[in-house]
């Protein structure tokens, strides 16, 4: 997916498909790939998907399906005809739905002839504590309810999971090597406090065993975007 020597995953987290792809265009040479959530897909549809993808750039789809695992499945075959390169799903969906999401994602990819995207799990979301988690009746322990889900979702057969920097030493201890982590949830210090509550720095994220590093906040929301990213990658060489 990501290009493994540039480990970034840049979040195009504007309102606009101009603004997405200004900022594509302005920081490309400095990142691996690029991140369309669910605030830009609702403002800008598939075609920024497209045009993302026309520029040659890698994409992480994240929209954290979550539906009965027909909908699901179908959901993730649309994905693939965008020709995106990871996706993510709710774990919390259950393991048939995961199932139904992975199954439809190597089908579809065959039907295309397209390589099979990562179908990402996501488990804790990163705004999540303690007192989120028991507000909604899951067991209020981030760490906990990450594990459970995450090794569920080893067993549906997922290859990859979205997780808090903080539990990815936990995790490379219980999972199989092969398990692709992808991290939000990045920041560098030089933030204002926001609501994520379980960060780490980027360089500290790849040290604890993350894959790829979700990062939006520190580069778009910089005053010289192309700066700020070229300045994180700079400490993980």
């Amino acid at each position: 997916m990501a290009d493994q020597r540039n480990p970034i995953i840049a979040a195009l987290d504007v309102p606009t498909a101009e603004q997405a792809l200004k900022l594509a265009e302005l920081i490309a040479p400095a990142v691996g790939a690029f991140k369309i959530g669910g605030e830009l897909f609702t403002a800008a549809g598939p075609d920024i998907v497209r045009r993302v993808r026309a520029t040659g750039a890698a994409v992480f789809l994240d929209l954290k399906f979550h539906d009965i695992p027909n909908t699901v499945a179908k959901s993730v075959a649309s994905a693939l005809r965008l020709d995106v390169q990871m996706l993510t799903i709710h774990t919390s969906g259950g393991a048939e739905m995961m199932r139904a999401a992975e199954k439809s994602a190597v089908e579809t990819a065959k039907q295309l002839g397209l390589a099979v995207p990562l179908v990402l799990g996501v488990t804790v979301l990163t705004s999540s504590d303690a007192g989120t988690l028991a507000e909604i009746g899951c067991e209020p322990h981030p760490e906990h309810q990450v594990a459970r889900l995450a090794q569920l979702a080893v067993t549906a057969g997922l290859r990859g999971l979205v997780c808090s920097p903080l539990e990815l030493v936990a995790l490379r201890k219980i999972l199989p090597p092969s398990i692709q982590l992808v991290t939000p949830g990045i920041r560098t210090g030089a933030e204002k406090a926001d609501d994520q509550k379980r960060t780490l720095t980027p360089r500290e994220a790849l040290a604890a065993g993350a894959s790829w590093l979700v990062i939006g906040r520190p580069i778009y929301g910089a005053e010289h975007p192309r700066v700020a990213a070229e300045q994180i990658l700079a400490t993980l060489n």
